[in-house]
């Protein structure tokens, strides 16, 4: 079992740029697929982005591509997610998860029932 807890959302104006963080906890963060996942109110949760155990491979939304770029730092245990060019649509709660499950086709981990562990969130608001 992973814990997982997430830091660095906070309030940016549009066009700015924030980095979430999250720690794992445990020994066995290198052993999980990790994904960014987000909520804005009224929607249900969509797929950021997601990277294989190695950091090898990697996988984002169309609506970040080129905006948003994540990665991991197995000997810290963290995941990490940079975000450009933020707008007013990026504003939700970014969840952290982790698989338990890995090495399946990548579309599998665009589903939030992909993950089996979860932190609390953190939220992200841009303003215009």
């Amino acid at each position: 079992q992973v814990q997982l807890v997430e830091s660095g959302g906070g309030l940016v104006q549009a066009g700015g740029s924030l980095r979430l963080s999250c720690a794992a906890s445990g020994r066995t963060f290198s052993a999980h697929t990790m994904g960014w996942l987000r909520q804005a109110p009224g929607k249900a949760r969509e797929f950021v982005a997601v990277i294989d155990r190695s950091g090898g491979s990697t996988s984002y939304a169309d609506s970040v591509k080129g905006r948003f770029t994540i990665s991991r730092d197995n000997a810290e245990n963290t995941l990490y997610l940079q975000m450009n060019n933020l707008g007013s649509e990026d504003t939700a709660v970014y969840y952290c998860a982790a698989a338990e499950v890995s090495g399946l086709p990548v579309s599998y981990y665009y589903r939030p029932s992909g993950y089996n562990y979860w932190g609390h969130g953190t939220q992200v608001t841009v303003s215009s």
